[in-house]
């Protein structure tokens, strides 16, 4: 019945330092439309950004900064990953380590967003 994830929405205290990290650090588009709404964009799929406290309605039940747990897989090499990351002075908090993937074996770092969300960012293990 289903057959893939569109989009994900992410509450965040702090918008400017969201967007800093989201669109400058791991380099996805922010696009901006209808009622002052802003998303990342990604590949085909794109996460909305909610602030704390001005949802857009319908929204979760308990919308939260730093709920969030998510797995991106790198248009690059994550060793590019890497670099990039402590170039914009982000601390990994965990990895490389293998992990188990949706589709494939992955080799994996984690980091947090500005809200402490939990950001894992993986290639295929295999290299492919």
């Amino acid at each position: 019945m289903i057959h893939h994830l569109d989009h994900i929405v992410l509450t965040t205290r702090d918008p400017e330092r969201c967007i800093d990290f989201y669109a400058r650090t791991l380099g996805m588009r922010l696009e901006r439309f209808g009622e002052g709404r802003m998303a990342f964009r990604f590949g085909d799929q794109k996460i909305n950004l909610h602030i704390s406290g001005k949802e857009f309605e319908p929204k979760a039940d308990r919308p939260t900064p730093g709920s969030l747990d998510v797995c991106f897989i790198a248009s690059v090499p994550l060793a590019e990953v890497i670099k990039r990351l402590n170039e914009a002075g982000v601390p990994i908090i965990e990895g490389p380590v293998r992990r188990t993937g949706a589709a494939f074996s992955l080799m994996s770092v984690y980091v947090r967003d500005p809200d402490m969300n939990l950001v894992e960012i993986a290639e295929r293990a295999d290299g492919r």
